[in-house]
């Protein structure tokens, strides 16, 4: 019976790692410079395409997975790329050196990175948009948890140790009266697909999970719940922030030179965004046409828990400078060791 778990929980794992780009993980896809989708996602490009408002050749990066989705409209628009182009990356470290050296423009990144970003360039980041609220849930082999108090007592299993999960699971613990070092054990995996693999075992019946992980899993998984949304649990705190996983940022010295290009992007982003919701099945062709989640399929079911926006000038100021409030409280270092001042936020 272990021999058969065991072969269980690894077939399991290796075909989730074959079927989507892991939130946070590092997939095995080389970086794609896009314009336009290939093959039978060129019939799904949009027939009212936007035109960029200058003629600026302006470089962008995203990171595969959900804060990459809302731009698959305006990555698709015929001969954006003339001027503007797109690259995808597997991980942060592969964007964040070219931003600050100058060979990136515009780059959407995790909420806290960007922080760090402002701090290490002195304020040469800043903001543009929150583009992707909280992916995180709570999942259950079970029917026991309805709330945040119900996790007392409970094992979760999950994956980014000293980074914006735990900080986040650790905060809304605490704001619900669960002491996070007392009243339950959050036994850390270096990677979502052990966990996945740990639920399938019955080593684990609850475990926190992103999208599309979630998504993945519970095709996987014939009776795995979604008992927990916790951007909505964070939502119910009612403090003027917000759980927010990504944004788009600018060097602040392209921003100053090129607003109308800042703004035009903002803009057609929004467009992007709304279009992208608003159509999860062709959406869901080119974000995997693009190999931002290879699975079509999964990237369909995942859009509508996605939470992906746009959110620009004083709400995005409201929403990221308290969540980044969080992060500083639980781990200054998070934030790169300081709160970003107000001009981090552009047009607020």
């Amino acid at each position: 019976m272990k021999l058969y778990q065991r072969i269980m929980s690894l077939s399991l794992a290796i075909l989730l790692l074959l079927s989507l780009a892991a939130c946070g993980q590092r997939p095995d896809i080389p970086d794609t410079s896009s314009t336009a989708p290939q093959g039978d996602a060129q019939e799904l490009v949009p027939t009212d395409p936007p035109s960029p408002p200058e003629a600026v050749q302006t470089r962008f990066a995203a990171l595969k997975g959900p804060t990459a989705m809302g731009l698959v409209h305006l990555m698709s628009t015929p001969g954006i790329g003339e001027h503007w182009t797109f690259t995808l990356a597997g991980s942060a470290d592969e964007v964040t050196p070219a931003l600050i050296k100058g060979d990136l423009d515009v780059a959407c990144v995790p909420a806290n990175l960007a922080s760090v970003l402002y701090n290490k360039t002195e304020g040469g980041v800043v903001c543009l948009a929150v583009n992707t609220l909280g992916v995180l849930y709570i999942v259950e082999n079970g029917d026991e948890i309805q709330s945040v108090a119900d996790l007392a007592g409970k094992t979760i299993v999950s994956a980014g140790k000293g980074s914006t999960p735990e900080y986040g699971l650790r905060y809304l613990l605490s704001e619900n009266g669960v002491d996070p070092d007392k009243d339950v054990t959050i036994d850390w995996k270096s990677e979502h697909s052990e966990c996945v693999a740990a639920l399938a075992s019955g080593a684990a019946t609850v475990a926190m999970l992103p999208q599309p992980f979630v998504t993945a899993a519970q095709n996987k998984l014939e009776h795995l719940r979604v008992a927990l949304d916790l951007t909505a649990e964070w939502d119910a705190l009612d403090n003027g922030s917000a759980m927010i996983t990504g944004v788009a940022v600018a060097r602040r010295a392209f921003a100053e030179e090129h607003p109308e290009t800042v703004e035009g992007f903002l803009q057609y982003y929004a467009q992007s965004v709304d279009w992208v919701n608003g159509n999860p099945a062709e959406a869901a062709e080119l974000i995997a046409a693009y190999g931002i989640i290879e699975s079509a399929a999964i990237a369909e079911q995942a859009l509508p828990h996605c939470n992906i926006v746009c959110l620009t000038g004083q709400e995005m100021y409201e929403k990221l400078s308290g969540y980044l409030q969080v992060l500083s409280e639980a781990a200054p270092e998070a934030v790169g060791g300081a709160l970003p001042r107000d001009d981090f936020f552009y047009g607020a």
